[in-house]
């Protein structure tokens, strides 16, 4: 049987400068600030779109001190994705930057790993450091569409479609997953928070919000092992994707097809 290849597309909706401290354990003290990019990532087929996380929204961004470009998913319907054709969304873990707005997709269902909920629902949400990328609101959001029964509640790695898998890695929350997609180029792997920067995956060095840095170094062999080269592997948050890959939108939404490198 032959597997699908998708187009895969990367959207920017918002950014903010940090130090290179809050982005890798290991640093120079005497590195440069950097910025970091904010990104969700939509899959089409002849038939169908699928989306990999929903971003979040102006109220967040002021909260949290960062600039905000667009409403990731006004901005599907602007470049002409009927939001209710959308009918499955993967969510690779539910820190507010990937997983707010999800009211706005009152149709589609979500895939997320059962250890992510029951991580984000329970005990450790009563310390600072596990709860700060975390939005309750945003929870509460996806415990209300488990109840409309459109929560598909993972547990490790599943086939999404062909041509889609996902694979829980762990690390940087209890439920980390990733998506290998095959494309006309070859496997690529979205990484999301895996890797925010190709520098975490190639260098070994790990983003500091983390829970597990064992399982964050393993998800870096993984990733090596389900992409086809480096050059197939897309951080989660790095602004050089931006240099790496072909902007293909007339609408100024900032959108790179991952399937045509620079």
């Amino acid at each position: 049987m032959t597997t699908l290849a998708w187009e895969a597309y990367a959207m920017r909706y918002a950014t903010v400068q940090r130090k290179r401290n809050e982005n890798f354990i290991a640093y120079d003290p005497h590195d440069e600030a950097t910025n970091m990019d904010y990104f969700v990532w939509f899959l089409k087929s002849d038939s169908e779109t699928i989306l990999v996380d929903t971003g979040f929204n102006a109220k967040a961004a002021k909260d949290r001190g960062r600039t905000f470009l667009r409403c990731p998913i006004e901005s599907l319907k602007t470049a002409g994705i009927a939001l209710s054709d959308v009918k499955d969304t993967v969510i690779t873990h539910a820190h507010y930057d990937h997983a707010g707005n999800t009211e706005l997709l009152p149709t589609t269902r979500f895939h997320l790993q059962e250890r992510e909920m029951s991580y984000a629902t329970g005990k450790h949400m009563r310390h600072d450091f596990c709860n700060h990328a975390y939005d309750p609101n945003d929870i509460c959001h996806l415990i209300h569409a488990n109840f409309e029964k459109r929560v598909q509640f993972e547990d490790g790695d599943y086939e999404l479609r062909s041509g889609i898998t996902v694979h829980w890695v762990g690390g940087h929350t209890m439920g980390l997953q990733i998506v290998r997609v095959h494309t006309k180029r070859g496997w690529i792997v979205l990484t999301s928070d895996a890797s925010h920067y190709l520098e975490n995956f190639k260098k070994r060095s790990p983003f500091p919000i983390v829970v597990n840095t064992i399982n964050m170094l393993e998800g870096y062999e993984l990733i090596e092992k389900l992409a086809d080269s480096e050059r197939h592997v897309i951080a989660g948050h790095d602004p050089l994707m931006r240099e790496l890959y072909k902007p293909v939108d007339s609408k100024n939404l900032e959108i790179y097809s991952l399937i045509d490198p620079l």
